[in-house]
């Protein structure tokens, strides 16, 4: 009776395991079913299926060097710098991680649009406009990929050795040399992960988008927000364009998991 009890116990984890695969899995295999394959090339190539293409193509990866370029030396000082409120810096970097994208996008309105707290000077001494701008959709997908750039990039830099640093410095290497040709090489697999990330998330952008920069064809109607357009007006279309967010993000991750985003 004994051995009986301990055998129930010993199946209620893989039991819930299984539910909760199931909870992802399932709404999947719905959307693969729902997919009407026989027209969804054609739907791919509608005038707005390749606009909304073409934009977030543009604009997810000039948001991704915009987190790049940025975000190292977020990550540089993060991983390696010791000064008061390090942590609360942190914290409001990767806000955006946990921040409802609409939050996040409105936001950016307080700050970016013409009447914001930035946006008023940048309209009225350079006549730039972000809001209901394609700029203004790379700047609400940079604010949203940027924290994932960062946080892997830190955590690349917090796993290094900074012995091989060291040896690069008694043989005469500067900060900048020892950086460039010590301590970004080792932590390529890091910057890499961290970078396809962010992209993926990018590409994905849906609510500071759409808070932010609004939803126009040919102008910031992204992949995401096509999908949201066409779900009544032809679900068929919106089907085939979440089928490929769906496999470039099954893709990312896949691709990551084993060889770039191990735990540290």
């Amino acid at each position: 009776m004994i051995r009986s009890s301990n055998d129930r116990r010993e199946l209620l984890v893989p039991a819930l395991a299984a539910v909760a695969a199931l909870f992802f899995v399932v709404p999947l295999i719905g959307l693969l079913r729902r997919a009407s394959w026989s027209t969804l090339v054609s739907d791919l190539l509608l005038p707005d299926s390749l606009s909304a293409l073409r934009l977030s193509l543009t604009c997810s990866l000039s948001a991704t060097a915009l987190a790049v370029l940025f975000g190292l030396p977020l990550a540089l000082i993060l991983a390696r710098g010791q000064f008061w409120g390090r942590s609360l810096l942190r914290g409001l970097i990767l806000l955006p991680l946990v921040l409802p994208p609409v939050v996040g996008g409105i936001a950016l309105l307080t700050a970016f649009s013409r009447t914001g707290i930035i946006g008023e000077y940048l309209y009225d001494w350079f006549g730039i406009q972000l809001t209901f701008s394609t700029a203004g959709v790379i700047l609400a997908e940079t604010f949203v990929a940027l924290p994932f750039f960062v946080i892997t990039a830190e955590a690349g830099l917090r796993s290094f050795d900074s012995q091989f640093e060291d040896v690069a410095r008694t043989l005469g290497a500067g900060p900048s040399e020892t950086l460039r040709r010590v301590t970004l090489p080792i932590i390529a697999p890091s910057l890499i992960a961290g970078t396809v990330l962010a992209w993926a998330r990018a590409l994905g952008e849906f609510g500071a988008t759409i808070t932010f920069a609004g939803n126009i064809v040919g102008r910031t109607q992204t992949l995401p927000l096509a999908i949201y357009a066409q779900l009544d007006s032809n679900p068929d279309a919106a089907i085939a364009l979440s089928l490929v967010l769906l496999f470039v993000s099954l893709t990312v991750l896949i691709a990551l998991r084993d060889k770039w985003l191990r735990p540290i």
